[in-house]
């Protein structure tokens, strides 16, 4: 059983390449488009200038390095460069040396008046021939000037002009040097000396600088190159144009470094989306086939995982670039949603993929991925199996308390103001809330979708006063009382082997619905009366006890059953031989007829067809129908037993389970030896506390007596 079971889980069929193929085809498909939501094109036709109908927020965070903005820049730094002049020092001092000697010409022959030896009348003529450019009051006073003042003079003049001449000298500035020219000669002097001195030495200054656009270029050029390029960092959901804002040429440079002003697709970023889609859905499905057989083949089941991926996935995505909005989002209702329906080990691989895109989506946000992550888990550890309302209560509480612990974690570990972690307390609370409210809320209405079985379902269908019970109760009391049975049976031993005890029970309750189309024909419902098979052929009672089968189903579809109940009704006998009339029929066939000798009847007995004295299956698909199938066998002969003794009950318990065993009848399900052992125990206790030896009261020895002194005489009358 155990090699057989290990075949079926390990072989890759073409069918489930083909189911493969088509699941990770729409999965990868529909993830990939979620996921590109933020890089899909969109396009705003902007001019510089022209105004922002709406505003507009960066899809992504980029850096990129702008062009506009440096050039800006560069630009200030040139303008910032003053005008440049061909000053050079060489050239400043021959010049000066060239003025200075034009200078001292200029006052020769007024050193030679003061010198030589000439009377007042004299000097003053030889004067008037002097300086011809100056005006009349500087004349006057060089007239009456005594010789010492205008060696003091002239002495200024040289040091002045020697000094600006040696200096740079711009030919733009000359006019304000020359405006300025007295305030430079010594205070000794009198204001009629300083005129004296600036008449002299102007006409001799000339500029020693002139502006050249040449090297004002260079310098200018220069500045602008030695600007850094300057980048420019762009945040997701940074708010790049503000509606009703005029557009400038920075913010259309944005926009098409975001690739918002041409619809064009981000290839890098959507083949990286598809590669994570790709990756998430091969390995879930690889580990539903791996791992969860009874799943894997059950297209509605795929859909539901692929829908609650999907749409999880959009929730995040949906929300994704703001800082507390995804907190807010009810994840862990994905997970608490598939184990309630599912089971914890889908949920639990669902919810850390559901993390990782919920972190990729966030900027690979760790600490959201793990937000995600560990309130999943904390719903699906609190739901169990979602039988009352109190638990979503509970289960909404832990999230809450476990949001609130990753919050807290990574704020102490990160920087965040106490206004930021008040904000996330709340989202956390929130999303608590609303995910506990989603999975009470939706659950058994998806269960009804999908067509698989929740808890309240099964509670419901458990009451008595469902219709079919109650029919059965009416029309084949025996029947009923025999489900009851097997019912009790089978919910301690799916308990003993961790299956799903509610679901044993409730299948057991249905599978022998099919006997209400003829209730005579099986001997619980017959009340000690007459046996229709002593009249019918082995084969006949074969076919009518197969019969019940294919009658329960078509009964079963009319009252609306849930297909996974349905079910249990041809797997609770599998392929099981009916052994009675399998016997009967080869003692028949082996028994003398017209002459015929043994060896002839031998033959005949090993000539019937088997197959159609057995069951047409399928063989229990789960560990909940096999134990129905053994639960039904075991009741049934249990009953018949004579004795009910702790011995007698074990023994018949173990061959009931060594026969099933060895006509293969496990070899579909996934119980193994060690679940066997324990369901071999259970039903001997359950069956010691339902066959319990009781105290003979006196009272009811003597209402037995009379009982059959009455039925003694009532036969004798007749």
């Amino acid at each position: 059983m155990l090699s057989r079971s290990f075949d079926r889980v390990t072989r890759f069929t073409r069918q489930d390449a083909g189911r493969l193929a088509v699941a990770t085809i729409l999965l990868v498909g529909g993830l990939t488009a979620i996921l590109s939501i933020g890089d899909l094109p969109q396009a705003y036709n902007l001019q510089e200038g022209s105004v922002a109908p709406q505003q507009i927020r960066s899809p992504r965070a980029i850096r990129f390095e702008s062009a506009v903005q440096t050039a800006t820049a560069r630009q200030a730094a040139s303008d910032g460069v003053e005008p440049q002049y061909d000053f050079s020092a060489d050239t400043a001092s021959t010049l000066a040396r060239r003025q200075l000697e034009a200078l001292a010409t200029t006052m020769a022959p007024v050193d030679a008046a003061y010198i030589g030896p000439l009377t007042a009348i004299g000097r003053s003529a030889a004067l008037a021939g002097t300086l011809p450019g100056i005006s009349s009051t500087a004349r006057k006073t060089l007239d009456a000037m005594a010789v010492d003042r205008w060696s003091m003079v002239a002495a200024e003049a040289t040091r002045v002009l020697g000094t600006l001449q040696r200096s740079e000298l711009r030919d733009s500035e000359m006019e304000g040097t020359r405006r300025n020219l007295g305030g430079l000669f010594s205070p000794q002097l009198t204001d009629d000396e300083r005129g004296l001195a600036t008449e002299i030495v102007d006409p001799l200054l000339v500029p020693n600088s002139t502006y050249s656009a040449e090297l004002t270029a260079q310098k200018r050029q220069a500045a602008a190159d030695a600007v850094t390029p300057v980048e420019v960092a762009v945040a997701k959901g940074e708010v790049v144009v503000d509606a009703g804002r005029r557009v400038d040429a920075a913010d259309i440079e944005k926009l098409a470094a975001l690739g918002l002003t041409e619809a064009r697709l981000d290839f890098a970023r959507i083949a990286g989306w598809f590669l994570l889609a790709g990756l998430i859905v091969i390995l879930y499905l690889a580990w539903l086939w791996r791992y969860r057989q009874e799943l894997w083949h059950r297209a509605r089941t795929l859909a539901l995982l692929g829908l609650i991926l999907l749409l999880t996935a959009l929730a995040y995505k949906l929300t994704a670039g703001r800082s507390v909005v995804p907190f807010f989002v009810p994840g862990a209702g994905a997970g608490m949603l598939v184990a309630i329906l599912l089971g914890a080990g889908p949920a639990t691989v669902l919810s850390f993929f559901l993390a990782v895109i919920a972190g990729a989506s966030n900027d690979l946000s760790l600490e959201l991925a793990t937000y995600v992550f560990v309130g999943s888990m904390t719903g699906i550890l609190a739901v169990r199996r979602g039988d009352r309302v109190a638990v979503f209560l509970q289960a909404g509480i832990a999230i809450a308390i476990a949001n609130v612990a990753v919050v807290s974690i990574f704020s102490l570990l990160g920087t965040r103001d106490i206004t930021g972690v008040l904000q996330l307390f709340g989202a956390s609370a929130a999303a608590a809330a609303g995910a506990a409210v989603a999975t009470v809320g939706t659950f058994q209405a998806v269960g009804n979708v999908f067509g698989i079985l929740t808890v309240f379902q099964l509670l419901e269908l458990a009451n008595p006063s469902q219709a079919l019970l109650r029919r059965l109760l009416l029309e084949t009391p025996g029947t009923y009382h025999h489900s009851l049975m097997v019912g009790n049976l089978a919910e301690r031993a799916a308990e003993a082997i961790a299956a799903d005890s509610l679901l044993a029970r409730v299948a057991s309750y249905y599978h022998d619905v099919g006997k209400l189309e003829n209730p005579a024909g099986f001997i619980e419902n017959q009340a000690g009366g007459e046996n229709v098979h002593d009249h019918l052929s082995p084969e006949a009672s074969a076919q009518l006890l197969k019969a019940h089968v294919s009658g329960g189903i078509d009964l079963a579809y009319r009252s609306k059953l849930p297909k996974p109940l349905i079910a249990f009704i041809p797997q609770h006998h599998g392929t099981a031989r009916m052994s009675y009339f399998w016997a009967k029929a080869r003692e028949e066939a082996a028994a003398p007829h017209g002459g015929l000798g043994t060896s002839a009847g031998l033959a005949a007995a090993d000539a019937l067809d088997e197959r159609r004295f057995r069951h047409n299956g399928p063989k229990p698909q789960s560990k909940e129908a096999a134990i129905l199938m053994l639960a039904d066998g075991v009741e049934a002969s249990v009953r018949s037993l004579a004795s009910h003794d702790e011995p007698t009950i074990r023994g018949m318990v173990s061959r009931i389970i060594t026969e099933r065993l060895e006509d293969g009848q496990f070899d579909e399900c996934e119980l193994t030896l060690r679940d066997i052992e324990r369901v071999r125990e259970a039903f001997v206790a359950q069956l010691l506390g339902m066959y319990h030896q009781r105290i003979a009261y006196p009272q009811n020895k003597i209402v037995e007596l009379e009982a059959r002194r009455e039925a003694s005489a009532g036969g004798r009358g007749t």
